[in-house]
């Protein structure tokens, strides 16, 4: 069981009002994390219990970046008396109890320590982060509410996924006749333009590959780049990335579906555009500024090197 989230966020859901009261005052955490009760409640949670929980987070000018009510199960924890907090936001979370409903205020440098902070986010930007608990329950209970919570989301997001993927195709399908490309699509529904033809080795699920890429949305907004000149173009630079080509194990999980299904299709020294529905990028997620909620994805790629597994 993962028993504390990295960067764990609640978002605000009240219970039952007989166990809550109003409670305005502002604490501070021991690295300097302000945060206020919006409503507290009153029953201590026990060794072992399981947390569920919910989360927003906004940016100082109050735009949405997280949320976990994106995802098909909430985000959960196991309470651990012994359990050593890093940080400010881990202390928050290790004294969570059912009821609460809690206002985080703070930099996201605070925040997002040791993680790092988000590119699309400044050191010293106020990000505020409302945390909410749905239940909390002991550990002989919690596996059988998991599982029919699970169930019941996949179910939901299959459905909203389908819908989704039909409203995308129509789309894409729009952006290649404004842009004349001669693009085939996969029975998945990733459309694909081969630019260049590679003459190395066919890409096969277990390869280790290594790719440069631009991505982008239909609008043309860059959102990350291995490379410098086109970064800087962009707008996108980051002082001390490194920018190279990416790599990783093909068909192993490591990058969104859209990218494991398409790149399989190039060789070594292909250049190629991938336009990726939503339902297989990031879905409903948002991933920053640039990437909404059902977001399509295009990626200009080059296969720089294929090693076979």
């Amino acid at each position: 069981m993962k028993k504390i989230n990295n960067l764990v966020f609640g978002a605000l859901v009240l219970a039952s009002s007989s166990l809550l009261y109003s409670c305005e005052k502002t604490e501070t955490t021991s690295d300097g994390i302000e945060y206020r009760y919006v409503s507290k409640g009153d029953k201590a949670t026990k060794d072992g219990e399981f947390v569920v929980y919910h989360f927003t987070a906004k940016t100082g000018s109050d735009s949405l970046f997280i949320s976990s009510y994106d995802q098909p199960m909430p985000p959960y924890l196991q309470h651990i008396d012994t359990a050593t907090a890093r940080t400010g936001v881990d202390e928050i979370f290790l004294n969570l109890n059912n009821g609460d409903s809690i206002v985080i205020t703070s930099t996201a440098e605070k925040i997002f320590t040791p993680e790092g902070v988000p590119p699309f986010l400044e050191n010293d930007e106020t990000v505020t982060i409302q945390i909410g608990v749905v239940n909390v329950l002991e550990e002989e209970v919690f596996q059988d509410y998991f599982n029919d919570l699970a169930a019941e989301g996949q179910r939901k997001q299959a459905e909203e996924a389908k819908v989704q993927l039909e409203d995308d195709i129509q789309s894409i399908e729009s952006y290649i006749s404004e842009n004349n490309l001669d693009a085939d699509k996969t029975e998945s529904g990733v459309y694909y333009v081969i630019e260049k033809e590679g003459s190395g080795a066919q890409i096969e699920q277990g390869d280790e590959i290594s790719v440069n890429y631009t991505g982008y949305v239909l609008d043309g907004t860059v959102f990350d780049t291995s490379i410098e000149s086109k970064a800087k173009d962009a707008g996108t630079y980051t002082e001390g990335r490194p920018y190279e080509p990416f790599t990783f194990s093909v068909g192993q999980g490591m990058v969104i579906p859209g990218w494991d299904e398409g790149l399989q299709l190039l060789k070594k020294g292909s250049k190629a555009k991938l336009l990726i529905p939503s339902p297989l990028a990031y879905g409903p997620s948002q991933r920053g500024a640039v990437i909404v909620p059902n977001s399509i994805l295009i990626f200009d790629v080059e296969v720089t090197d294929v090693k076979k597994q």
